[in-house]
Order: structure tokens, then sequence, then C-alpha cells
């Protein structure tokens, strides 16, 4: 029978070998774990959320990724893996600020897509919806009553999204009520940044033409600074984000003027 000692010192020998594999694989599943170590998927699930929340790794759905640089720009397929329990809930909240015979901005991002699916999904209408997303405007497109405008530009293959002057002429020529801005990281000095410098100064445009702005964004993104500065945060009224934010980002954001609403 092993001793409390040698216990732990399993668990943090497991702990350990987890963070050697994300070193070279990216990406471990719950079941692959399971069956290394000879525990059941609720242990490995413990591990897991314990290396989370020490910062070690990222937990997605089914198994957990190694942390993220906010300076990198990932592809899209492996961003909506993270949080995706949190960012649809964030989504629902949003979606709830939508009013019929409203014409609304839906930004590029994974957060932004669950926004998409939630108002397919509701039944406010009618809706306009201007995106620089091919993929939300995919998920939009035949859905009776949501007229789905795109703005054009050049393809970002990473995030689906279009950006570039042909994109930002469409927008100055629109008017809107509403815009849901996805974004990598939030720095209450720094404000709200992204990797893409052409997707900053589309974003940028998107505030200035909309009549209220959200930022949506998890809570991993609250005290991460990007390469390019979108806006400050006061430019924005309000920010969705999750409960696992830490307050003292929160309380730095309501001093500046930002409701923050947390789900």
């Amino acid at each position: 029978m092993a001793t409390p000692g040698r216990k732990r010192m399993l668990v943090q020998e497991r702990h350990r070998n987890i963070l050697a594999t994300l070193e070279t694989k990216d990406r471990v599943m719950v079941e692959e774990l399971a069956e290394r170590y000879q525990i059941s998927a609720v242990t490995v699930r413990a591990d897991l959320d314990t290396l989370a929340d020490a910062g070690a790794l990222v937990r997605t759905h089914g198994g957990a990724v190694k942390r993220t640089d906010p300076r990198v720009d990932y592809p899209i397929e492996f961003k909506q893996t993270l949080h995706h329990a949190e960012k649809v809930r964030i989504a629902e909240a949003a979606t709830r600020l939508i009013h019929p015979n409203q014409t609304v901005i839906l930004d590029s991002g994974t957060t932004t897509v669950e926004i998409a699916r939630c108002l397919k999904a509701s039944r406010i209408r009618p809706v306009t919806v201007i995106t620089n997303a091919l993929n939300i405007a995919m998920e939009l497109t035949n859905t009776a009553d949501i007229a789905v405008v795109m703005l054009g530009g050049m393809v970002r293959p990473r995030s689906y999204s279009l950006v570039g002057p042909q994109a930002e002429f469409t927008l100055r020529g629109l008017v809107t009520d509403h815009l849901f801005l996805g974004v990598d990281g939030i720095d209450p000095e720094v404000g709200f940044t992204t990797p893409d410098i052409l997707e900053a100064q589309l974003n940028r445009l998107m505030i200035a033409v909309s009549k209220e702005a959200t930022a949506v964004a998890d809570s991993s993104k609250l005290g991460r600074r990007s390469l390019s500065v979108i806006d400050k945060v006061g430019a924005v009224h309000r920010l969705i984000t999750d409960k696992g934010a830490d307050e003292k980002y929160l309380h730095a954001l309501r001093v500046a003027g930002v409701e923050v609403i947390t789900t």
C-alpha cells in the first residue's frame, strides 16, 4: 500500500510527465492519459484542472494544450477548442443584448462565432449582421430574417477573416447599432490587442462606426498583451467575460468606465 508521501510524489511525477508530453505533442487527451497512467478519467481531469489553475497549461474539451502565447496568431481550429464552455456562456449573454431591427457587427473570432450560433437559434428577428468572418457569414447564410453583409478584403486563412483597405472602405460607409468585438489580449494600461496589424486597424474602425461596442473575451485574455493595439479599454462600452476573471483587472476596467458582465 502506497504511503501518503509516496502517493503525493506519484501525483507530482505524473504532473511533470504530462507537462513534458505537452512540450513535444502540443495536445494531450484525457483518455490517452488515463490509459498511459492506468488511472481513471476523473483523476486525469483533476490533474489537468490543477495544472491549468497553476497556469501550466490550458484546458480544452477532452484534454489540454500548451499555454498559448498572445503574440502568436494561432489557427482558428486550435483556438476554438480553448475555453469552449466559457465562450458559449459569454455568447448567450451577448445575444441577450441584441434587439429586433438592429444592425450588428460580429467581428471574427471563436467567441463571436458562438454569438452567431446563439443568434441563429434565437427568435430575435429581423436583424442585419455585418461581419468580416467567412465562418460567421456561412453560419448565418439562409437564416430567415437575418440579412448578412460581408466585408471585402484579403483573407487571413488562420482566422477566416477579411482585412485590409477594401474591408475598411466598405465599413466606412456603414452605421451600426452594436459591435461585438473579439480580442486576444486585454491590458487595462495598453488596451485591447490582437496579433495582426490589419485586423487591429479594422477593429478600431468597427468601434468608430458603432453606436455601442461590447468586447467578448474569456478570462484568459485579461492581463495579456498581443502585438497590435486595437484601442484603449475605454473605447468600448462593456466587456462580457467569465467568472474566472481576475478581479484586479475587472476593477481597472470599471474605473476606466467599462461595464463588466461576468457569466
